[in-house]
């Protein structure tokens, strides 16, 4: 007998009876980048179509994120000061803090997410107190109950560690939940590699490193089974969701932790995988739209349930 699969490829009513995933607007988490000061409107360089944005020039993009039905932001912020520690991360009036209560009573309607780390606040571009040129863990995870805390103060509906150091969830965890905060989730960055992929975003946030690389706290890009170790870690200590970054070259991370995890999986498709593509199609290489949707649905199928991008907007338009 011959089998025919093509009979369910015949037209578009059937092909789309048994398409196996399909992308929807709920499934977008949209990063933005907010600078302290004012009258800030600036294009990133590296990443076109995404700026860094002042409290008092953001309501236009907020307004656009609402209309078009995107559900969630993740909040990063750019301080105009910052020192050893990191310690505008828990100033109760730092631009994370402000950002989350503007947003907060303009937009009730949106889920605000913080990225919890140093990176963009230290003045050596590390995620956390260094002792003898290495992130020092455990005091940063010290700091970084205070951030959270001051996060949740200001009324932050999630928190996002990104920073990788060990215990990370358990310590926010605890801080979260002794100071009256224990209805407030946690997405973990659970397995989160040191990319190349993550160049532009360091011209985003300000972020590189005064001097060697994120390396010793950082997973290795060549280790697939440590990913899972590390997601089941975070899952002990109380995670609410996990997340795989970058997305796009780790479909295989994203589908392992699927198989093995009952919570959401979250796909970071990072700042890299967002240039390489704008790029191209600047070029004329390839159809933008048609690799973006491509791009983003390879995830869902990998197995994530939600997917933090910078196309959240125009896949947005896409899907209207």
């Amino acid at each position: 007998m011959l089998f025919r699969p093509r009979r369910l490829r015949s037209n578009a009513n059937i092909r789309a009876l048994v398409q196996e995933n399909i992308l929807t607007v709920n499934d977008f988490i949209y990063p933005l980048f907010i600078e302290e000061g004012t009258n800030i409107c600036t294009e990133i360089s590296s990443m076109p179509g995404i700026f860094r944005y002042s409290l008092d020039k953001i309501s236009k993009e907020l307004d656009e994120v609402v209309q078009l039905g995107i559900k969630a932001v993740l909040l990063f912020g750019i301080p105009k000061k910052k020192d050893d520690i990191g310690s505008e991360t828990w100033n109760d009036e730092g631009i994370i803090q402000q950002a989350i209560r503007f947003i907060k009573k303009n937009y009730p309607q949106l889920y605000v997410i913080t990225d919890v780390c140093f990176c963009e606040y230290t003045a050596h571009g590390h995620c956390g107190v260094l002792h003898h040129h290495d992130v020092d863990n455990d005091s940063t995870l010290t700091n970084t109950q205070k951030q959270v805390i001051s996060h949740a103060k200001a009324g932050a509906d999630m928190v996002a560690p990104s920073g990788m150091m060990d215990g990370v969830v358990g310590s926010i965890r605890e801080a979260l939940d002794n100071n009256g905060f224990d209805h407030v989730p946690v997405m973990g960055y659970s397995a989160k590699y040191a990319s190349a992929f993550y160049g532009p975003f360091r011209d985003a946030a300000d972020s590189t490193p005064e001097f060697g690389d994120r390396r010793t706290y950082q997973m290795d890009p060549a280790n697939r089974r440590e990913a899972l170790k590390e997601v089941l870690l975070d899952v002990e200590e109380g995670v609410d969701i996990v997340m795989v970054k970058p997305a796009l070259s780790y479909l295989d991370i994203i589908s392992d932790i699927r198989q093995n995890t009952d919570l959401p999986v979250a796909a970071y498709n990072v700042s890299g995988e967002y240039s390489m593509i704008k790029a191209a199609a600047q070029k004329g290489w390839i159809d933008g739209e048609k690799v973006m949707y491509e791009s983003l649905l390879s995830m869902k199928r990998a197995g994530a349930d939600i997917i933090i991008t910078y196309f959240a907007k125009e896949m947005a338009k896409l899907l209207k």
